[in-house]
Formats: C-alpha cells, structure tokens, sequence
C-alpha cells in the first residue's frame, strides 16, 4: 500500500542515548531533573586544549543492542546509531513484513560521522604500522556508514541517506524523511542523529578555532545560552532516532503517535563558515518555510525549542530570528534550550532536541533554559521561567543551526487521535 501525497507524517517510536538519560522517558526524565552532565573530560586527555570539559555518556554498552561480534565491528558512532534506532523500534512495537521493509527508509545526519574512529586508527598506524590498523577502517569512516549500518542491521531496503550537514544534520534527516512520506514515496522511516566526535584531534580542532566553553573550572554551568556570561559550546556524543509512519500505516496496525511532524524548512546564510548571518533573515527564513509548510501562521506556535548553543554570535542571531518571524507577537512565544543540560551533539544535538519538544507537547511542560542567570540585552526573547512553563499546547517549533550557515527548523504538533 502506497499513502497519496499529503499524508500525515506522526512519530511512533523515539530512540536516545545521552549524557543525561536513555530512551525516550529517559531522556525526558533527565530534562526533568535538570542537572547538567557536564564535566571535565575522561576519555582522553585534553590538558592540551584550552577547553577540558564535555557531555559524556558513560553508561552505553553496545552489546545491550547488538550481538557482540556485529558490535566489535562496529566504530561507536555507528553503533549509537544502530542502538537508538532499536529503541525506537521497540518503542514503537514495529514488526515490518517483508515487503513492508522493502521500501521502509534510513535518514541519518551526522556532521563528523566515523570521523574519531579514524583518528583512533590513524593513532595505531603511526604506532604500529599497518598492521595495527582495524580491517573496519574503511568502511566506517564514509558519510553513509551510519545509515547503511543501521539499514543492514534491520532489514530495510528503501532510500538510505547519510547526511553531513554539521549541527543541522539530525533535524535535516528527520525533516527530509518526513517529505519522502508526507509526499507518498515511504510509508515507515528510520530518522535521526547520532554522533561520536570525543577524540583528542576531533575534539582539539574545535578548540582552536574558540568555539568551546573554556569555563573549565566550573564544568557544570559552562553551557550557558541567551546568558550574559556565554563563551561557546560544550561538545557532547549520543544519539537520537525515530520512527515515522504516515497516519494511515499507523492507524492500520493500531499504534499510537506519541507527536506529529507538519513542516519542516531548510535555508543557507551563504556569509561565512563559523559566523551565523548578523540579520539572521535566513534562519528566519528557514522557520517562515517550515511554518508555510505546515499551513500555520506564526502566531499559531506555542513554544520554540532553540539551538542556542551558548555561543556569544549564535545565540544573539537566533534571537533576532525569532523576532523576525514572530514580530509584535513574540513577547508571547515562550522560548528555550536545553544543551546546558546536555551539551551539544553536534549532528546528534538537533534530532535529540525534537524527542525533548516533542515529550514537551505530550505532557504540557516546556524546559527551562539551564544556566541562564542574567539573560542578555541583546538575546531579546521570552524565556521560559527558571521553574519551567505548564501550558496546554499543541504546537511547537524546534531549531538547528550548523557551521556553513546551513539552518534547519521543524514545526511539531501534540499527537491527535491514530487516524489517516
């Protein structure tokens, strides 16, 4: 069965492996505690680097996932990928049949995919030639690895796309799956994010260009968003994956959508590599496009889950963006981001960040934004208060912004009742 173009795109299953919690109820419980799990880097040493201090997820075992064998021969970022897409299989209580798999679908972004993995190896090589070499290099280090692994390891032979489009690359894989189903062209898909850059080099090249939060000596509330005090981004590692079905697959099979997808909307600020635009109009734009496409106008918008990585430029240009869409009715459209909890995943950090929007809209809580203590004149938003907001909401906007001006922004809706 083929859905016509138009269909709904609802997400039944949510995968997430984070430094703050596993799962989806995991993930939100550690939104809901509301301690940062940042702190001074262990897994190498990183006293070269201005920069010490990271998201970590210390607690993730492959083999809870995958068969050991199949998991050794996996780098770890491709095995977060397959772990999180797991869960949301089984999340989603999704049993496909053969013909079903024959066209289900693989999205999967990653800014840096196996690119630790190498250096790991790169490490050996100098160390001990060739031969200290894992015979894996090669095919873990191309962009697709990710999502052709996660495609091998649960049968599905429809379209499979890994992209690379850095801090945008999870919500462009969700919002690119929603329009192959939205449009007819997949019923069921695998989307999200994952990423693995924790390795020394990986790491450093970040923080030579003074990206990164070099408030070391006060690890936990370094990430700071919208604040006063901000200074950069605190890097992090997980995952995040979804299934998404078309209303009417859901419906067949009797699954309950935990959120809906409407419209999703991608542009380029096409001025600098690290800089966002100082307009901001083209991550205004990318929201507008992603509201047109959900049919919505801006006042329609119940909360905006923001990229606000803690960088002092980001931060100050999504601001202005969220002026620019919502105008004089933008005192009223509560905003905020979670990395100060979590940290920035970099390809990973968007998709995580629609499971966190999209628990939001299912039980009426939106987060507050962690470490912001003196808001900046020059972020001018509405912060949700430092206790959260409980509202009755329905529809919420979530962001990504990555280096090469590339943004991305999706418009979610709270889940109506499992019909086509």
């Amino acid at each position: 069965m083929r859905t016509a173009p138009g269909q709904r795109v609802v997400v039944t299953g949510v995968g997430a492996i984070t430094p703050i919690g596993s799962g989806f109820e995991g993930l939100w419980a550690g939104v809901r505690r509301g301690t940062s799990a940042v702190r001074g880097i262990t897994r190498f040493d990183p006293s070269p680097f201005s920069s010490q201090i990271a998201a970590q997820v210390d607690d993730f075992d492959p083999c809870d996932y995958l068969e050991a064998r199949r998991a050794r021969r996996l780098d770890r970022f491709s095995q977060l990928a397959v772990a999180a897409s797991r869960q949301a299989l089984d999340h989603a209580v999704l049993s496909l049949t053969c013909d079903e798999r024959e066209a289900a679908a693989v999205y999967l972004g990653s800014a840096l995919g196996g690119i630790a993995f190498g250096e790991e190896q790169h490490t050996n090589y100098l160390a001990r030639g060739v031969r200290g070499v894992e015979s894996t290099l090669a095919l873990s280090v191309f962009g697709g690895a990710g999502a052709t692994n996660v495609a091998l390891e649960f049968g599905f032979n429809g379209p499979t796309l890994g992209n690379a489009n850095s801090c945008a690359s999870g919500l462009i894989a969700l919002g690119e799956a929603f329009r192959l189903i939205r449009d007819g062209r997949a019923e069921v898909a695998l989307a999200g994010g994952a990423e693995a850059p924790l390795a020394p080099l990986s790491f450093g090249a970040f923080a030579l260009i003074r990206a990164m939060s070099r408030r070391n000596e006060d690890a936990p509330h370094a990430c700071r968003p919208f604040d006063m005090g901000r200074d950069g981004f605190v890097m992090a590692e997980g995952a995040a994956m979804f299934v998404l079905e078309s209303g009417a697959h859901a419906a067949a099979r009797g699954a309950e959508p935990l959120f809906e997808i409407l419209g999703y909307g991608t542009t380029n600020d096409a001025y600098h590599m690290t800089a966002p635009l100082p307009t901001a109009t083209q991550a205004a734009r990318a929201m507008t496009l992603a509201l047109a496409e959900a049919g919505l106008p801006p006042h329609t918008v119940d909360y905006v889950n923001a990229h606000a990585t803690g960088t002092p430029l980001g931060d100050a240009a999504e601001a202005r963006a969220v002026q620019l869409v919502f105008g004089d009715q933008a005192p009223g459209v509560p905003v905020s981001g979670t990395k100060g909890l979590h940290g920035h995943a970099l390809g990973a950090t968007g998709a995580i960040e629609v499971a966190i929007t999209g628990m939001a809209l299912r039980t009426g809580w939106f987060p507050p934004t962690a470490n912001l203590d003196e808001p900046d004149p020059a972020c001018i938003v509405t912060h949700v208060p430092p206790e959260g907001l409980t509202c009755n909401a329905a529809i919420a906007l979530t962001n990504a912004f990555g280096f090469g001006g590339i943004n991305a922004s999706l418009v979610l809706a709270r889940a109506q009742l499992p019909t086509a």
